[in-house]
């Protein structure tokens, strides 16, 4: 089975380099134009089964993707909280004793007021193998064996928490960053501790 995972088109938070996570910041118009060109360009697959998180950015992302398509929201997959940085840059934040500690950790402190990393990641990995047993039973069949694609239409941080957990090529939770409209195109196979690995056959 085919499953293609792609971050949503640019917000004006993106453009200004703001962490946005819980904000429901809608696409740019930039963005949005350049998500219209890379579909042009053919650079995304088609989709047999369309799964989007909730939030304003990634169903408008669908919206421009896949217009007319049928899909299902998944709340697990919303972003991350951060806290007391959300909204924000790192010029906002320069001189923020919080932050310079949080940046110190390599990324790895809860962002304070927000949602720690560990169960972001719990989450987003949880949402992803009970979409999958909801695929399963819709195609009927174990889902290595199945000829389908699905897309799912998501954040940079949930790209990064599943493919850590599942991906191959192995790597940490910062190796899967990609751009706003970027992602990976996976084949998914048997194998791992929990009996699926998802592996990078192209970067979107």
């Amino acid at each position: 089975m085919k499953i293609t995972m792609i971050r949503h088109g640019m917000t004006k938070g993106n453009e200004e380099k703001r962490y946005i996570g819980t904000t429901d910041e809608e696409l740019s118009p930039s963005g949005a134009r350049a998500l219209l060109d890379a579909k042009e360009a053919g650079r995304y697959p088609g989709a047999d089964l369309l799964y989007v998180s909730p939030m304003k950015r990634c169903v408008q992302t669908a919206g421009l993707l896949y217009p007319g398509m049928e899909f299902c929201r998944v709340g697990a997959w919303k972003e991350c909280s951060f806290g007391l940085f959300e909204g924000k840059n790192y010029l906002e934040l320069s001189g923020c004793g919080e932050y310079q500690d949080w940046i110190d950790s390599g990324g790895t402190l809860p962002f304070p007021g927000g949602e720690d990393r560990t169960h972001f990641k719990e989450r987003c990995v949880g949402g992803f193998f009970h979409v999958m047993g909801g695929a399963a039973a819709l195609c009927g069949h174990d889902l290595p064996q199945v000829q389908k694609s699905l897309v799912m239409i998501v954040h940079g941080g949930t790209i990064m928490a599943i493919m850590e957990a599942l991906g191959e090529p192995n790597g940490n939770y910062f190796d899967y960053q990609c751009a706003n409209g970027g992602g990976f195109e996976c084949v998914l196979r048997e194998g791992g501790n929990d009996g699926w690995r998802l592996k990078i056959v192209r970067n979107l």
